[in-house]
């Protein structure tokens, strides 16, 4: 069942919503028109933060995980968008070959991979899946919390195609975000569909570059609707010679976060929001909500302790910071039980498939809920994300609500396509 919902339903996010929903025609010819034009991301989840007044993505992953957080009666749309994702790269399609992270003792993470397995099996292919972890070196059996089981293979490389014993898949799924960089095995495939690209791998990939890309699509968007992109939109600024160990570079930060939260503070005079603004700054390359925090005042960051520097300076796999990200602060006003909430949304190829909430009972309105300690709570979409129930008053109908999410997810993954042609090294350039 979708949880009750304690939203921020006066103020003008009914507009928000009045608009959006009205619109809908308009909307979704728009997005058929841009994907004629652009390439979506394999797949993707947005991490979205509601505030009563402003809904905005705050984070956009293209190898997302969680997978197995979605409910059963989810898996007949990721089922259907797998298939069609598949007929458009590689319609004789056979086998798969399914890459994930190198880490086997987090048992959800396995049951992210298995619920994979099982969409692409359903979607119609073999699939198996290849570690890169060197410690696999015979296929190995992994026993789940939920009874199920995943069996991870070493990989196998010759001359042109990468496979496993006795399997040559004609596509392979990296569920691995790459933050440590390209393993040598996986790079120059050139016969082999590679999905996602290399470079949408946080080796290569930047934040900032992403929220850019969002700020153009905002802008086009708002145009369309005729409304304030900033309603949808987290205003950001960028540092990128920071060193926390060290403490070097903080002037960049100070000056930067300063700047940002006097552009925020306008903004709620503009709309008379009595809230405090405040900024996240995070790793520009960062994942797994690691290296983030949440600012009020720029001289917060003169007196930052040594945990907090410690906690900033090394991400996953134990990569420096030196590039940060200053993002506006997009409060969140979604509640299950009394713990904060926010809504991540699952897309595959160019369509919604689900989502969750993802919940922290201890953290306040305007933190980070991606750390230890956060729950998962599935959202049965009850009609499909897609369908807005027409002539219901805005946030009466939970699809209302879930149709807005859906489409600022689809907003961040088309922002995804754009950054990803921005940033392709193989792109082919036209005088």
């Amino acid at each position: 069942m979708v949880p009750h919902l304690v939203t921020a339903l006066t103020g003008p996010i009914n507009e928000l919503e009045q608009r959006i929903l009205e619109s809908t025609p308009v909307i979704e010819r728009w997005f058929r028109l841009e994907w004629m034009e652009h390439t979506p991301p394999f797949y993707s989840s947005v991490d979205i933060r509601n505030a009563g007044f402003k809904l905005a993505p705050v984070d956009t992953n293209l190898y997302p995980g969680g997978w197995n957080n979605l409910t059963p009666e989810m898996l007949p749309l990721a089922v259907q968008a797998a298939m069609a994702a598949i007929e458009k790269i590689c319609p004789e399609a056979k086998n798969l070959l399914l890459v994930p992270e190198n880490h086997t003792r987090n048992m959800f993470y396995l049951m992210n991979v298995a619920q994979l397995q099982k969409i692409f099996y359903q979607a119609g292919l073999n699939v198996r899946l290849g570690s890169l972890n060197p410690e696999i070196k015979a296929p190995t059996t992994f026993d789940l919390p939920n009874g199920e089981q995943v069996t991870l293979e070493p990989l196998i490389r010759d001359k042109r195609r990468l496979g496993l014993k006795h399997f040559d898949p004609c596509t392979i799924l990296l569920n691995n975000d790459l933050s440590a960089g390209v393993p040598g095995i996986l790079e120059d495939l050139h016969e082999q569909y590679l999905l996602p690209p290399l470079h949408a791998g946080w080796h290569m990939r930047k934040k900032s570059n992403h929220f850019k890309a969002y700020e153009e699509v905002a802008k086009r968007f708002g145009k369309l609707l005729g409304m304030d992109p900033w309603l949808i939109n987290p205003m950001f600024n960028h540092c990128g010679e920071v060193n926390f160990a060290e403490g070097t570079g903080m002037e960049c930060l100070q000056t930067n976060v300063d700047a940002l939260l006097a552009r925020i503070k306008k903004k709620y005079k503009e709309y008379g929001i009595n809230e405090k603004p405040f900024v996240v700054v995070k790793a520009d390359n960062g994942t797994y909500g690691m290296g983030i925090m949440t600012v009020r005042d720029a001289k917060e960051l003169e007196a930052l302790n040594r945990k907090t520097k410690n906690k900033m300076n090394v991400i996953k796999d134990g990569q420096q910071v030196s590039d940060v990200i200053i993002q506006e602060g997009v409060l969140t006003h979604e509640r299950i039980n009394d713990a904060v909430a926010e809504p991540v949304v699952y897309m595959m190829d160019r369509y919604v498939v689900g989502g969750f909430y993802r919940v922290h009972a201890d953290r306040g309105v305007d933190e980070n809920l991606n750390a230890p300690g956060a729950s998962f709570v599935p959202l049965a979409f009850e009609k499909s994300a897609q369908q807005p129930q027409p002539g219901q008053k805005p946030g009466a109908s939970v699809p209302n609500r879930f149709y807005m999410y859906g489409v600022i997810g689809r907003l961040a993954m088309l922002a995804a396509s754009y950054e990803l042609e921005a940033t392709d090294p193989n792109a082919e350039e036209y005088e």
